[in-house]
C-alpha cells in the first residue's frame, strides 16, 4: 500500500510562488486521489508490492497513469524548499549544465520554453543519461523519464491544477516563478547518486 507523501515544509511555506490553497488542492486532493486509485488498482495484481519505479516501468493504462503521477509528484513536491536553499546549482551539476547547455541562464530559458510549449498536460524534466549528460524532455500526462532510461533530476508540473489558482492561464509566469523555490541541494544530490 502506498501512502500520501508528507510535505517536507508547511503548506504555506512556498508562498507567494505556490499558494497554500494550491498546495491543498494539488497535494491534498490530486496526489491523494492518485494514491487511493493506485492502491485500489493494485489489489490482487501481480505488481502489488513492487517499488513505485518498477510499477511505472511495467504497468499500463490506469495503473501506469496513477503510479506515474505519484512518482512525478513526489519528485516535484520534494524538490522545493520553504526556506531558501541553494538558489543556483554548484559543483558537478553546474559543470554539467554549462557543458550541455552553455550556461545556467541558457538552461533555464530552454527549460521554461519546453514547459511553456508542451501541448496539453504533462511535465518538463531535467534528467541525466547513463553517462551523466543532461537532457530536457517534455513528458505528456503521467510519463516519467525513467521510461526512457533517464535519471530524473528536476521537474516542473505543467498540468493546469498545478498553477491555475495562482496564475490562471499564465503558464510561463508560473514556470518563471518556480526557480525561486527550487532547492538545488536536492537536485545536486539526485545528480550525484
Amino acid at each position: 500500500m502506498f501512502e500520501l507523501m508528507a510535505l517536507p515544509y508547511a503548506p504555506e511555506a512556498l508562498e507567494p510562488v505556490i499558494s497554500k490553497e494550491t498546495i491543498a488542492f494539488h497535494h491534498g486532493k490530486h496526489l491523494a486521489a492518485y494514491v487511493n486509485n493506485l492502491n485500489a488498482l493494485l489489489e490482487g495484481n501481480p505488481l502489488a508490492g513492487l517499488p513505485l519505479e518498477e510499477i511505472v516501468l511495467k504497468a499500463e493504462g490506469g495503473m501506469l497513469n496513477n503510479a506515474g503521477q505519484i512518482l512525478n509528484h513526489e519528485l516535484y513536491f520534494g524538490q522545493f524548499s520553504g526556506k531558501l536553499g541553494k538558489t543556483a546549482p554548484t559543483g558537478k551539476l553546474v559543470e554539467a549544465i554549462v557543458r550541455d547547455f552553455g550556461s545556467f541562464e541558457a538552461f533555464k530559458e530552454e527549460f521554461q520554453k519546453k514547459g511553456a510549449t508542451l501541448f496539453g498536460s504533462g511535465w518538463v524534466w531535467l534528467s541525466a543519461d547513463k553517462d551523466g549528460k543532461l537532457v530536457i524532455t517534455q513528458e505528456a500526462n503521467a510519463a516519467n523519464p525513467i521510461q526512457k532510461g533517464l535519471k530524473p533530476l528536476l521537474t516542473f508540473d505543467v498540468w493546469e491544477h498545478a498553477y491555475y489558482l495562482d496564475y490562471q492561464n499564465r503558464r510561463p509566469d508560473h514556470l518563471a516563478a518556480l526557480w525561486q523555490i527550487v532547492d538545488w541541494t536536492i537536485i545536486e544530490d539526485r545528480y550525484i547518486k
